[in-house]
């Protein structure tokens, strides 16, 4: 029994599950030269995804032809804001639907990207049922679409987010998960995955809140090198404590992308900081990125799985030494578990070309 529990991590009942499905195509000149304009070519595609979409159920749908990564994200009302790299979309599985085109669709695009929300209740015990019809939609498109011969990149992304100090703040009631490998689960529900890639990680956001920085900071300081320096160094020592050698301090005001290297290499712009890793190597692959002149308002963390981490049972025991990582670097900054959030969030991710 003692066994079984390791392989368990028991998350509050009120964490957040998210899924999300976006394929990807490169339309090149033979795909626009069966259409008048780009304005024709956009609206076929999102007049034929559409119907598609509406046959299969899925009810919450974009199409992106404005170069620009999607981020999503829960929240209790439904928001689409945008930045010059990203489109961020708030929403909660449960209320909201759209089928909504982003972008100027009288320009060419580089890239068409087609996102498809989740919706409903119990999102991870419906998240085969929910690749199935996205995968059958995707399939179908390519034949309807003229001249597509470009292979679509698909990337089901599945997280849950929950504080991890939430018992502390008074919410007792929590539930064992196992958190089982993607393609075990989608295979066990009777949807089976072309070859693929799958990565899975944590990350955790420390706030820098007023507290934290006038215990780690003096009066008027200007240089916060040492200050990140001194949390990385915790950082570092508590997941070699661990042994999780994939790892990823980011303090540089960018948000983290965390991609397989067979399939991504790191890279970064003004907003997005991709890390590139590796899951079969064992090997230590840190990152540490910070900009000793900028103050931000929060850290993000990462922490990778490898191959020595999946489990026939599951990833539990992994996200539980994850927890105590959080725990132990909290507990040496003094971080106040009754009146901080420290939101934590599980990754599981999946790739491959239809």
């Amino acid at each position: 029994m003692a066994s079984q529990n390791q392989h368990r991590v028991y998350i509050p009942t009120n964490a957040r599950a998210n899924q999300y499905i976006l394929a990807e195509f490169k339309p090149d000149e033979d795909f626009y030269a069966c259409f008048s304009d780009y304005a024709s070519a956009h609206q076929r595609i999102v007049r034929q995804l559409f119907a598609l979409c509406d046959d299969a159920e899925l009810y919450n749908v974009h199409v992106l032809v404005n170069d620009k990564l999607p981020i999503v994200r829960f929240h209790e009302e439904a928001y689409c804001l945008e930045t010059k790299r990203q489109q961020l979309f708030f929403y909660n599985p449960r209320y909201h639907e759209a089928h909504t085109l982003h972008g100027d669709d009288t320009q060419k695009a580089r890239k068409v990207r087609l996102l498809f929300l989740a919706t409903g209740e119990d999102i991870r015990a419906h998240s085969a049922d929910f690749h199935s019809r996205v995968a059958k939609v995707l399939t179908t498109l390519q034949e309807q679409l003229p001249n597509q011969a470009q292979p679509f990149k698909v990337r089901d992304h599945q997280h849950l987010t929950y504080d991890i100090f939430a018992r502390a703040k008074g919410f007792k009631e929590s539930y064992g998960y196992k958190l089982r490998a993607l393609d075990s689960r989608y295979e066990a529900r009777g949807c089976p995955l072309p070859e693929h890639r799958d990565l899975t990680y944590a990350r955790f956001t420390l706030p820098l809140t007023r507290a934290l920085k006038t215990q780690l900071l003096g009066n008027g300081a200007t240089d916060f090198a040492q200050f990140y320096a001194r949390i990385a160094d915790a950082f570092v020592t508590a997941c070699e404590a661990k042994r999780l050698p994939r790892r990823a301090m980011v303090a540089n005001g960018r948000t983290p992308l965390i991609r397989h290297r067979d399939i991504d290499t790191s890279a970064h712009n003004e907003e997005l900081e991709k890390l590139s890793f590796l899951p079969c190597q064992d090997k230590i692959q840190n990152y540490v990125l910070y900009n000793g002149n900028q103050l931000v308002q929060s850290i993000d963390f990462v922490i990778v799985a490898g191959t020595e981490d999946r489990h026939d049972m599951g990833y539990g025991r992994f996200m539980n030494q994850v927890e105590s990582v959080i725990k132990s670097l909290c507990m040496e900054l003094h971080v106040n578990p009754e009146r901080q959030d420290i939101n934590t969030r599980f990754y599981q991710h999946l790739s491959y070309a239809l």
